[in-house]
């Protein structure tokens, strides 16, 4: 897997949002519990039933769910990502600008963002990616501590 397929520009890890993360896992509950009650089989008589079956099947996997920033998902018109696009930056972090106004202003609705986003420069990427990983063990996600009020 290429090192920086989920970690977005602006350095989330991308696992740790919830439509990775939990919401996948949750998803994969509930389909178990209603193929154990026959909805694959009858499910179709009730109304819309079908596209909400196809939609459940899809958020089951992380990937369908959202392919990650890299790869077109999350807010599609996000200027963090335009901006290290413009600046061929693979990561904010590696930016002379870092932390700029557009990271100050994320980081008020992603509070560990530019901790982490430190830690990442001081510790290098594989050693990130792995406490990203221990992080998800531990059931952490993003919308934990995500600033529900703000606008992004």
């Amino acid at each position: 897997m290429d090192q920086l397929k989920l970690i977005t520009y602006c350095g989330l890890y991308c696992d740790l949002c919830s439509t990775r993360g939990r919401i996948p896992k949750l998803a994969l509950k509930l389909k178990s519990s209603m193929t154990k009650e026959g909805y694959d089989d009858w499910g179709s008589c009730i109304e819309d039933f079908d596209p909400f079956w196809r939609f459940l099947d899809n958020i089951c996997t992380p990937d369908k769910a959202c392919p990650g920033c890299r790869d077109g998902g999350g807010y599609p018109d996000c200027e963090i990502r335009k901006c290290a696009k413009e600046k061929n930056q693979d990561i904010c972090i590696h930016c002379n600008e870092y932390p700029c106004k557009l990271i100050t202003e994320f980081s008020k609705v992603y509070p560990t963002l530019i901790s982490d986003g430190i830690r990442h420069k001081q510790i290098g990427t594989d050693a990130w990616i792995k406490e990203q990983e221990e992080r998800l063990e531990s059931g952490f996600i993003y919308a934990d501590i995500r600033c529900r009020g703000c606008n992004h």
